[in-house]
């Protein structure tokens, strides 16, 4: 039996390691989704300026968006922008080139394979490994920030109705609840204290993490701002609905759970076993290669895969 199929999976999750142990190096163990703090009071702490910390902030949030227009990089850039990524676009693209390297080396080291297929397997592998750690990133950041949100609207409720004004309500939210809310909360106070409306600066928070329930909070704030109103009550009825939301998207999760992986599984399924096979015996198909119809079964069959994916999104997309 050949080692091969475990050498390329111990070779992908070395470069997940090792991508995730270059970001610890550059930025800080305070910049992971596992450290439980906030990075802007830390920040604040350390002895940087107001004004710097909320344009590192800044910068960092917006970054991604704005190298959209860079070829292939549209791909990875709502991911790294929910994700936080503090790696700027050029790095991140660098970091991929340089991890197709390595993975190129430690296939020609560990395996006999030969040269075409070991480019196109570290380009694969560079690539994949980068988009899985920042997909993974995203998710992790995507689902704490939906479990504070609830908490955090609570919080101001509780602020406006001891007489705090909202923008002073978002800025207790930013210094009481943990990281990553808190610095998306603090970039927001410190916005409205150097003058911009609070509920445009929701506003773009919700566009730029793609939030339904920041959008009502945006909007919940914008009303009121508008038209007046008991902003505590209002805040304190959108914060049972969102947690009735959170509740009902939890519930729908789980029962779309089997569906979802098992779309999953049928497509990647076939893929999976035609690179084992061809692993195992490279000539196993050499006997029906020359057929005509070879190449367009094989698209035929890449097709039906993609459509597979597709319809079973589609039937477990529900929105809540």
């Amino acid at each position: 039996m050949s080692a091969e199929p475990i050498i390329y999976g111990l070779i992908f999750v070395g470069v997940l390691v090792l991508v995730e142990g270059l970001y610890l190096v550059a930025f800080g163990k305070s910049i992971s989704l596992n450290s439980r703090v906030n990075r802007r009071l830390e920040m604040l702490e350390k002895g940087q300026r107001r004004e710097e910390v909320l344009d590192k902030l800044r910068k960092e949030m917006q970054q991604h968006m704005n190298a959209k227009s860079i070829p292939l990089y549209s791909l990875l850039s709502e991911k790294a922008q929910k994700a936080a990524i503090a790696f700027t676009p050029h790095q991140l693209i660098m970091l991929m080139g340089g991890i197709s390297v390595v993975a190129f080396v430690a296939l020609t080291v560990g395996t006999a394979t030969e040269t075409p297929v070991r480019i196109v397997m570290s380009i694969g592998i560079g690539i994949g490994a980068v988009f899985f750690w920042v997909s993974s990133k995203a998710n992790k950041r995507m689902a704490l920030i939906e479990e504070q949100l609830p908490d955090a609207v609570e919080l101001m409720v509780r602020s406006l109705r001891v007489g705090h004004p909202f923008s002073n309500a978002v800025s207790i939210v930013s210094k009481e609840i943990q990281d990553p809310l808190a610095s998306e909360f603090g970039v927001i106070a410190d916005e409205a204290a150097y003058g911009r409306d609070v509920g445009e600066a929701l506003k773009d928070m919700a566009e730029r993490l793609d939030m339904q329930d920041m959008r009502f909070l945006a909007v919940a704030v914008t009303i009121q701002q508008q038209s007046g109103g008991n902003l505590a009550e209002i805040l304190a009825g959108l914060a049972k609905v969102i947690r009735a939301r959170f509740r009902l998207f939890r519930r729908v999760k789980a029962i779309t759970a089997e569906a979802k992986w098992s779309g999953k599984f049928l497509s990647a399924f076939p893929i999976v076993a035609l690179i084992v096979i061809n692993v195992y015996d490279p000539n196993y198909y050499d006997e029906v290669k020359p057929h005509p119809y070879f190449i367009p079964a094989c698209f035929a069959v890449g097709i039906f895969l993609a459509a597979n994916l597709f319809v079973m999104r589609i039937l477990t997309n529900i929105k809540v």
